[in-house]
């Protein structure tokens, strides 16, 4: 039987890099807000971005450009899903969902986890893909 991983929390700096004005350090995210806007930036991270690490990231900005249909939508759905899988351990992946919003050009996207070694109540994160250039 596997051991299940438990956790005191999780701590990430915030990519704005304000600096608290009592103890002259970096802010922090902790918890449920470091690890949603770790999601997040792994979704938008487009696959060779990051330096010494060419593999890390997602198509998912490449797919924006393609037509705006229920297949892309399931595609994007997949390349969110097997990028949450193969670099967010701290995570465990309920539901992934892409809907295209033929109105305003963009896809909604609304991910369900849960949180590893938190005793927490599974996350829900949703936000908007736009094909930006």
């Amino acid at each position: 039987m596997p051991l299940e991983r438990v956790s005191k929390g999780f701590k990430d700096i915030s990519m704005t890099f304000k600096v608290n004005p009592i103890n002259y350090d970096l802010i922090d995210l902790k918890n449920q807000t470091a690890i949603s806007r770790s999601i997040r930036n792994l979704v938008l991270t487009s696959n060779g971005e990051r330096f010494f690490n060419e593999n890390l990231g997602s198509r998912v900005n490449k797919l924006l450009f393609d037509d705006m249909n229920s297949i892309t939508a399931s595609i994007i759905e997949d390349e969110i899903r097997t990028t949450i899988d193969n670099y967010e351990p701290r995570v465990t992946l309920i539901s992934v969902d892409a809907t295209p919003n033929y109105d305003d050009n963009e896809f909604e996207v609304q991910i369900t986890y849960q949180i590893v070694g938190i005793d927490v109540p599974p996350q829900q994160l949703s936000f908007a893909l736009l094909p930006t250039r």
